[in-house]
């Protein structure tokens, strides 16, 4: 199975999980890309990125003219549609596809966000080269996600759990490699936020349906884990442990 099938496969089989999701569904980084979004003239065109179960798309639809909810996987995508019509939030819109494909004219969005997507994204330079055309000049991106860790020895931990967790993983972005991809690609990019998330671990696994074997790994990988490591990401007794999370502010030059 080629890896776009495998996200695709992935999370067809949970959205609805990460619909109700405590970790995706809720947050301050939501809260502000609404302020962001309510704070414009309201006639934005917007493109979310790896829409998920659709947190992003919900929280900027009431303040633009439109959102492009664009997802790989077509369960996801019939959550987001059903939850916006749920909702009464008519300006939403669903499309397929992949994140180094956008399949929309050059300069079609005023705007692009994404939320916990792409470090399941195969080419995150080639998506960025995407953004950048489908953006107007002058068009602005908020990105949110997971972040890997500056320091080697933490990194190499966290990747290798989240690869157990969740097979379609590819990688958690350090925020300079973030700042390089939008710099090569034709934003200027700062980092707006930094934050720690809380994983409860149960959910965490039961969210991506991973294997018993595979958490086992993962609880191991944890348990011998240095102590430095083990401190950083504030391990506990259950699995459970804090990551970190970035958010990333550009416009298209």
């Amino acid at each position: 199975m080629k890896h776009h099938d495998q996200v695709a496969d992935a999370f067809g089989s949970t959205a609805a999980a990460y619909l109700t999701s405590h970790v995706h569904a809720t947050g301050a980084d939501l809260d502000t890309l609404a302020a962001t979004f309510k704070a414009t003239c309201g006639g934005a065109t917007v493109l979310d990125m790896g829409c998920g179960a659709g947190h992003a798309s919900f929280a900027v639809a009431p303040y633009v003219r439109e959102v492009v909810a664009y997802d790989i996987a077509p369960p996801m995508l019939a959550t987001v549609a059903a939850a916006a019509k749920e909702r009464g939030l008519a300006t939403v819109r669903v499309q397929q596809g992949a994140a180094e494909s956008l399949p929309f004219a050059d300069a079609s969005f005023d705007w692009a966000i994404s939320r916990l997507s792409a470090h399941h994204w195969r080419d995150v330079p080639k998506a960025l080269a995407e953004v950048h055309r489908v953006l107007k000049p002058g068009g602005r991106v908020l990105f949110i996600d997971v972040a890997g860790a500056d320091d080697p020895l933490f990194d190499t931990h966290f990747q290798a759990a989240e690869v157990l967790r969740d097979g379609s993983h590819i990688r958690n972005y350090r925020a300079d490699e973030w700042l390089a991809f939008f710099h090569d690609a034709g934003f200027e990019a700062t980092v707006r936020e930094r934050w720690r998330i809380p994983i409860e671990f149960a959910t965490w696994i039961a969210r991506m349906r991973t294997p018993e074997v595979r958490a086992e790994a993962i609880r191991s990988l944890w348990t011998h884990a240095p102590d430095e490591v083990r401190q950083y990401f504030e391990v506990q007794e259950d699995g459970s442990f804090k990551l970190d999370a970035l958010m990333i502010e550009a416009r298209r030059q």
